[in-house]
């Protein structure tokens, strides 16, 4: 007999009950009706978004230590791991670079702020220093300093992502340095902790639709969606030169790759309406490190690449600040030479490496370039307080598939790529699996693998290569680091039920 087919209304709830994508999507589009029509609401729901927030950041560093760690002693490498960590840094300031100069170009042809005669001496600039805080962005040498650790403790309190790798990559190096046999309970203590954080992320994934529903109540409520006439020739022109630098990502991708992007955006379209929503792309770097070790990409790579992308990488940033440098001139009648132009590059290649973490970052750089030009009032940076909100999706999104592309690209470069698997895996061949429901070992079928197809497992590269040596290796789960003797090593097979 034909199976019967479920009515409409049945594959609609099922489709709200098991898919993260419709859940966000939903609570988006009933934040946004809400926003709108019962703006006094905004403050009450505010705390839904920055309490998932909050959440997620305590997994954040544990999590990115226990992937690095892991990823090493993987490895087995740590030349191959310096490698990967000097491929990326090329690769971000390639990337942020082009994102500048394009930005820059765009607002010379299309003037976002023309025509608007502002007087700056006539804004009111008391909401910027309260938007920053009283901050100041770092430098060089701060900068260089803050990402070394004081105290092991405190890196993680803190959540200061690059002192939590330098701490990962000092203890992955002991790892190599002792080896298995005088530290034999270490490193599957840290994967182990990695499958509880893990299975912590899933947890807190499933109050992802309240965060975004209280996020865009806030965000409508707040600002309303006025400010969209006022500003809307900058809004459209960053929107648009996202758009064409995510296209030259694409291509870039496919490149090097073989790769699709799109096909990478609807694999973690879930992800992205979740940033999108939440406007923190913090938000979504836990279940990130998971998709993109699923899609082939080695532990080592994900785990270096991606965090440090979130200090060194902010592409949309970059847009964001080149395009609103010259909106702010325009809008005051300054008019830029070329060598001032180059300035602004110049100074934004630096003041954007240290963004990350800092309240109103980006008013903290455009009032540092407007400085250094001498040129622009640093006041009139408060033109930019109505949009600053409308830009973070932008922003976001721009900053999140950058970091992404260059986990793919960085790790094809080092060889660090199952590109069969990530085909297979963007194609819908293979399924994301949850980590935290992965079966665990001894409960598997064939050849005792404890991931099925489309486990949460993704080939470890040089890992293997690893295991083909002569010498005996330590089987878990593909630790190159020295086993011990056979005679102690061995165990009894588990019983399957």
């Amino acid at each position: 007999m034909p199976q019967s087919v479920p009515s409409l209304p049945r594959r609609v709830a099922r489709m709200l009950r098991t898919s993260l994508f419709a859940q966000v999507g939903v609570a988006l589009v009933l934040g946004i009706v809400v926003g709108r029509l019962w703006p006094d609401t905004a403050t009450t729901f505010q705390p839904l978004g920055d309490g998932f927030i909050r959440l997620i950041k305590t997994v954040i560093s544990p999590l990115v230590f226990c992937v690095v760690v892991v990823g090493i002693a993987k490895a087995g490498n740590l030349k191959a791991f310096g490698r990967i960590g000097l491929k990326a840094l090329i690769w971000f300031e390639v990337a942020s670079t082009a994102a500048l100069l394009i930005g820059l170009i765009a607002a010379n042809v299309f003037g976002p702020g023309s025509g608007m005669n502002v007087d700056p001496s006539k804004l009111d600039t008391s909401a910027v220093d309260a938007k920053t805080a009283g901050g100041e962005l770092p430098t060089t040498g701060e900068f260089i300093l803050n990402a070394l650790p004081q105290s092991a403790i405190g890196a993680f309190a803190e959540n200061a992502l690059l002192q939590v790798l330098v701490l990962a990559c000092l203890t992955g190096a002991a790892l190599l340095h002792l080896g298995h046999t005088k530290v034999p309970k270490i490193l599957p203590a840290i994967e182990q902790a990695q499958e509880v954080i893990f299975a912590i992320v899933g947890f807190v994934m499933k109050l992802a639709p309240l965060a975004v529903f209280g996020a865009m109540v806030h965000l409508v409520g707040e600002y309303g969606l006025g400010v969209m006439k006022t500003y809307a020739k900058l809004i459209i022109l960053c929107y648009a030169v996202a758009a064409v630098f995510l296209v030259l990502l694409s291509v870039a991708l496919k490149l090097m790759t073989g790769l699709s992007l799109w096909k990478f955006v609807r694999y973690t379209r879930a992800e992205m309406l979740l940033a999108l929503g939440t406007a923190s792309s913090e938000s979504v770097m836990p279940r990130m490190m998971q998709k993109l070790r699923q899609a082939g990409a080695r532990d080592d790579a994900v785990g270096l690449v991606l965090p440090t992308g979130y200090s060194f990488n902010l592409d949309g940033a970059s847009i964001y600040l080149s395009i609103g440098t010259l909106f702010i001139a325009q809008a005051v009648g300054v008019d830029l030479s070329l060598s001032q132009q180059i300035t602004v590059i110049l100074v934004l290649m630096l003041t954007s490496k240290g963004m990350a973490g800092i309240p109103g970052s980006a008013f903290l750089a455009l009032s540092a370039t407007a400085s250094s030009l001498g040129a622009i009032p640093a006041g009139a940076v408060a033109l930019l307080l109505g949009v600053d909100r409308i830009m973070d999706s932008m922003r976001v999104v721009t900053n999140l598939l950058g970091n992404c592309v260059a986990v793919f690209a960085v790790s094809k470069w080092e060889g660090a790529l199952d590109t069969d698997r990530a085909k297979k895996m963007l194609d819908g061949e293979i399924q994301f699996v949850e980590e935290e429901d992965e079966p665990s070992e001894g409960e598997s079928g064939e050849g005792g693998s404890s991931a099925p197809e489309g486990g949460s497992k993704a080939p470890q590269g040089a890992a293997g290569d690893a295991d083909s040596s002569d010498a005996p290796v330590s089987t878990t789960k593909g630790a190159a680091i020295p086993a011990q003797p056979k005679a102690e090593a061995k165990e009894p097979a588990p019983e399957v039920g």
